[in-house]
């Protein structure tokens, strides 16, 4: 590495934030990225380890210390290509993703790990800026059609790929904008939607089709795209939810996390909510129900928009303060966390579950028990929280299975999931492939970035009979 005695030297640095007090103000992105020479400080911590377990804890086996060293050596544009070799979006994953990469850095194991997620989203950023981000249109084409059902990370990465190496790629998303969770999930201040918008930009000039406020399986159906391709891929996403079948859920005032979120995003961006019933946290007492991302989002949201309290409640044990890297490192450590909107103000309460909701017209009240280290309720230990709003924010079950695949009759897995393998991708149906949370379940957009990249390799050698697209 370009300074050997580096992670020695230099302390790590990681990005900083605008004060809470600012920042519920607006919902922008709030993170202050370092300058450019302490970028390159923090990239010589890298260490010359040997063994590159950062390649494995990242999913889409980023070449970190390559890009660190080049950063190091002030060769960005080298940086940005090696970034981008990997990885279709990394201004993506430099902002939303948890950095597994970190946890599997090899400094991690006796000091702080290297600032693995910074540095790519610097890289990117740079890369955008400095316009060395240029639409990659085939050479030539090859007259295949592909027909990519979600445009999440999965979906979009696949349609770059395929796109690139010369398929007519045609993208279906059933909402109004492409980008999937990245726009209707992913709160604007954690990432603002022009990141998504230059990358469809240049995917539409590489040659792929949007074709939006298409539900596949009620505006079209899905036999009728697999006749009219040659191949079709089912990227659409994990989105039945984890429901709270207790006393009281029927009322108001009780919603689904992902029907809160996307209403938000749409307000930002100037979309038309339509014909729904509109949910603002402005003056009331929240509480959300479930302690991870989208959990989290949701507290974002509810402080932005005016709640005077919110409340986050976990049926898990509260995790230790910080985990035996004896026993965890390289793999992603159960330890206690504070998301950047946890620590605008939320109250979080652990090993809590919910017995019924109260109120007379509209939820007012929820009763909640204690549990034990066994996960079972401790003996009068109930107690009441008052709320005008709860989220319900406890995971995704599986692909909704209504329309598109009942019509479609694919194999699902025992969760649910479209069942397919991590070699080819492909379904029960001969042409037909899955990639991302529809197959895998829910997961980080890291994954369903991996995936959708596979799965075009695998639809390419399908079409072709052979392929150079990575896997």
């Amino acid at each position: 590495m370009g300074k050997i005695t580096g992670f020695l030297e230099i302390e790590r640095q990681e990005r900083g934030y605008e004060p809470a007090a600012d920042r519920v103000r607006h919902f922008k992105e709030f993170v202050i990225a370092p300058g450019e020479a302490e970028l390159v400080r923090q990239a010589a911590r890298c260490m010359d380890c040997g063994i590159p377990y950062c390649h494995t804890g990242c999913p889409v086996n980023n070449q970190i210390p390559d890009w660190n060293d080049l950063v190091y050596q002030d060769d960005w544009l080298d940086a940005a290509r090696n970034l981008h070799s990997t990885n279709n979006f990394p201004e993506v994953t430099g902002r939303i993703c948890p950095a597994p990469c970190e946890a599997a850095c090899t400094l991690n194991i006796i000091d702080e790990p290297v600032t693995i997620k910074s540095i790519e989203c610097a890289i990117a950023d740079r890369a955008f800026s400095e316009g060395w981000v240029k639409p990659q249109p085939p050479e030539k084409t090859t007259g295949k059609r592909v027909a990519i059902v979600g445009s999440g990370p999965a979906g979009l990465a696949a349609a770059q790929q395929l796109a690139r190496a010369g398929h007519d790629v045609h993208v279906y998303e059933k909402h109004a904008e492409p980008g999937g969770l990245l726009r209707y999930g992913i709160p604007d201040f954690k990432m603002e939607k022009y990141v998504i918008e230059r990358r469809v930009a240049q995917m539409q000039a590489e040659g792929v089709t949007f074709h939006c406020n298409v539900n596949v399986g009620k505006d079209v159906a899905i036999g009728e795209l697999e006749r009219g391709h040659d191949a079709v891929l089912l990227a659409g996403g994990s989105e039945a939810p984890r429901d709270l079948a207790v006393p009281g859920r029927d009322l108001p005032g009780v919603h689904f996390a992902m029907t809160f979120l996307p209403q938000q995003n749409r307000r930002v961006s100037g979309e038309p909510l339509g014909d729904v019933e509109e949910i603002v946290a402005d003056g009331k007492q929240v509480v959300v129900i479930g302690g991870g991302d989208t959990g989290s989002d949701c507290i974002g949201t509810s402080f932005r928009q005016g709640a005077t309290s919110v409340t986050q409640l976990e049926i898990m044990p509260e995790p230790p303060e910080m985990e035996n890297k004896a026993l965890t490192w390289p793999h992603w450590p159960l330890k206690f966390r504070t998301s950047s909107s946890q620590a605008e103000g939320a109250e979080r309460d652990f090993s809590v579950a919910t017995n019924r909701f109260l109120g007379d017209g509209k939820v007012e009240q929820l009763e909640c028990v204690r549990l034990d280290d066994q996960m079972k309720p401790i003996p009068d230990s109930e107690f009441t929280i008052p709320a005008d709003l709860v989220f319900l924010a406890m995971g995704f079950l599986h692909p909704v299975h209504k329309g598109m695949i009942e019509d479609l009759g694919v194999d699902l897995d025992q969760r649910g999931n479209v069942k397919a393998n991590e070699l080819d991708y492909r379904t029960s149906r001969p042409k037909v492939f899955a990639a991302g949370d529809m197959r895998r379940g829910q997961s980080l957009v890291v994954w369903a970035i991996r995936e959708g990249r596979q799965a075009a390799h695998a639809i390419d050698k399908l079409l072709m009979g052979t392929t150079t697209l990575p896997r």
